[in-house]
C-alpha cells in the first residue's frame, strides 16, 4: 500500500483530493494532510509515507522550501507538486529537486482522476524499477548503487515539444526514469539487458540528432541525490562542451570529471578580449585554432560564454562597420560547443571575405583594422596619423590614403566622431560636466570642445543632454 499525505493550505482542496481521488483503485491511501510545510514535517516525523501531494504556495513554509527539506530527510518519499498553470518558474524547481510529476489544479474538473492517479502510480513504479535494477536502500532510507555504470539520455534542446516518454523510449525498458525535461537514466539489471537496449537506442537517436547518451561510470555506493544532482549540474555545464553529434555516445566517469567554472577570474576574461579583439585570428589560421580552443578548455557557463560573444560582437560592430559592410550577428540558439565552432567559422568566413572585397592586402586592411582599434581605446588622449601610421608600420602619406579608402573617412574625420558619439554617451548617461566631458574625450579645449559638437549635431552639449533627458533626440543621432 502506498501511503499518501496530501499538503495544501486550502483546506476545500485537500478535502476534495481525499474523496474524489479513487486511491484504492491504485494501491494507495491517503494516512494525513497539512495545510503547511511545518505540519507535513511533523507528521512525517511520526508517521511513514510513501507519497507526498504538495501545494508550492503556501504560508509558512512553501512548497519548494519543504521539498528541499523533505529531499535531505526522506528522500525515499515520491513527491507529486499541485499547482496552478501559471507557476512554470515554480514547476521547473520543483522538478530539478525531484518531484515525480505535477497536477495542475484548474485541470482537475477536466480530466479523469485515473488518469491523473494512473500517470503517478506509473512514476512511482519507475522509481521503484531503478531501485530494483541497482539501488540498495539503507537504514536512514538513502537508496544507493549497488552497481558501478548507468546510461542518461538527454538533449541539447532545453526546450521541445512532445514527451519522449510516451513515444520511443519506454518501448525499451520500463526502468527508464524521468529526472527533468529531456533528461532519462536507465540502470540495467544485467550487462545483457544493457547492451541490448544501448544497442536499440542508439540506433533509434541517429535520426534524432540532438540526443546523445552517457555512458556514466563510477556510481558504486553513491546515493541517489548524489548521482541525480552530478547529472543534472552535467547537463548544464559541461554537456554543452562534450556533446558532438558525430560522437552519440560519450564515456564519463562521475569521480573525475571536471565540472564548469563557474568564477572565473577577472584577468582569464580580459585575457579573452585581448586575444579576440587583436585581430590576428581574422587572417592567420595558427591562431584561431588556438584561441578558440583555449576559450573551449575553460568551460565557461553558457551563460558567461553567450554573454562574452555578444560582447564580442558589440566590439566588432561599433568599430569595425565602416571597414567591412556587414554587421556580424549571433544566431538565435547555440546549444553545444559544436554549434558555437560552427558559427565561429562562418562568421570568420564571412568577415574576410567582406575585408577581400575592399582590394587591399590582408596585412595593410590589418593595419588599419589596428589604427581603428587604437581610435577607440585611446581616444581620450592626443592622437595624430603620423603617430598612428608609425605604430603600424605605414607611411604617413600611404597611411591616410588607405585609411580613408577603407573606413570611408578620413583619419581626422574618423577620430573626431568616435570622440563625439562617446561624448554624447556621457551627456545622457552621466551628469559629468562639460568640462570633464572635454577632457575625456580627447580635447583639451572645452569651448573647442563645444564648437566642434555643434558643427557635429548642430547643438552645444548642454543642449544636447537637455533634448535627450526630455526625450526630443534619440540616443546615437
Amino acid at each position: 500500500m502506498i501511503r499518501v499525505i496530501i499538503v495544501d493550505d486550502d483546506k476545500l482542496v485537500r478535502k476534495g483530493l481525499i474523496s474524489a481521488m479513487p486511491w484504492q483503485n491504485f494501491g494507495m491511501s491517503v494516512v494525513g494532510e497539512a495545510s503547511n510545510g511545518e505540519k507535513a514535517l511533523e507528521f512525517l516525523d511520526e508517521h511513514e509515507v510513501d507519497l507526498m501531494l504538495t501545494d508550492l504556495s503556501m504560508p509558512v513554509m512553501s512548497g519548494i522550501e519543504l521539498m528541499r527539506i523533505v529531499r535531505k530527510r526522506y528522500p525515499h518519499v515520491h513527491v507529486v507538486v499541485l499547482t496552478l498553470h501559471q507557476d512554470f518558474e515554480y514547476i521547473q524547481e520543483a522538478m530539478r529537486l525531484g518531484a515525480i510529476d505535477y497536477i495542475a489544479k484548474v485541470q482537475l474538473e477536466k480530466e479523469k482522476f485515473e488518469e491523473v492517479l494512473g500517470r503517478i502510480h506509473n512514476r512511482i513504479l519507475e522509481h521503484e524499477q531503478l531501485r530494483i535494477g541497482g539501488l540498495s536502500r539503507q537504514d536512514n532510507h538513502e537508496d544507493r548503487f549497488i552497481v558501478n555504470q548507468t546510461y542518461v539520455l538527454l538533449s541539447i534542446n532545453r526546450v521541445s515539444s512532445g514527451n519522449p516518454t510516451s513515444t520511443w523510449i519506454p518501448r525499451y525498458n520500463e526502468g527508464v526514469v524521468e529526472l527533468g525535461h529531456n533528461l532519462f537514466l536507465f540502470t540495467p539489471s544485467n550487462s545483457v539487458e544493457g547492451e541490448r537496449w544501448l544497442e536499440t537506442l542508439v540506433k533509434e537517436i541517429e535520426s534524432r540528432s540532438e540526443w546523445a547518451i552517457i555512458d556514466l561510470n563510477g556510481i558504486l555506493d553513491l546515493s541517489t541525490q548524489e548521482v541525480y544532482g552530478w547529472i543534472q549540474e552535467y547537463k548544464e555545464n559541461d554537456f554543452f562542451y562534450d556533446y558532438n553529434p558525430t560522437r552519440r555516445i560519450i564515456g564519463k566517469s562521475i569521480r573525475t570529471v571536471d565540472h564548469a567554472r563557474e568564477d572565473l577570474i577577472e584577468d582569464t576574461m580580459n585575457l579573452f578580449k585581448v586575444n579576440w579583439y587583436a585581430l590576428e585570428w581574422v587572417y592567420q589560421d595558427a591562431v584561431y585554432y588556438k584561441i578558440l580552443e583555449e576559450l573551449k578548455t575553460y568551460h565557461l557557463p553558457q551563460a558567461k560564454l553567450i554573454g562574452f560573444l555578444y560582447a564580442f560582437l558589440d566590439h566588432w560592430n561599433n568599430q569595425f562597420v565602416k571597414i567591412s559592410p556587414i554587421s556580424v550577428q549571433l544566431q538565435d540558439s547555440l546549444d553545444s560547443w559544436q554549434q558555437v565552432e560552427v558559427w565561429f567559422t562562418q562568421m570568420r568566413h564571412q568577415i574576410r571575405h567582406a575585408l577581400n572585397k575592399t582590394g587591399f592586402s590582408p596585412e595593410v586592411i590589418k593595419c588599419i583594422m589596428n589604427a581603428v582599434v587604437f581610435i577607440h581605446e585611446e581616444f581620450d588622449h592626443q592622437l595624430t596619423a603620423t603617430d598612428i601610421a608609425k605604430r603600424v608600420n605605414m607611411s604617413r602619406s600611404y597611411f591616410s590614403q588607405c585609411f580613408k579608402e577603407i573606413v570611408g573617412k578620413s583619419f581626422n574625420q574618423y577620430l573626431r566622431e568616435t570622440r563625439i558619439e562617446k561624448a554624447k554617451h556621457y551627456l545622457q548617461y552621466s551628469n559629468k560636466t562639460i568640462l570633464w566631458i572635454a577632457g575625456n574625450v580627447g580635447y583639451e579645449d572645452d569651448k573647442y570642445f563645444s564648437r566642434s559638437f555643434r558643427e557635429h549635431t548642430g547643438m552645444l552639449p548642454s543642449e544636447y543632454r537637455i533634448k535627450v533627458q526630455e526625450g526630443r533626440v534619440v540616443s546615437g543621432k
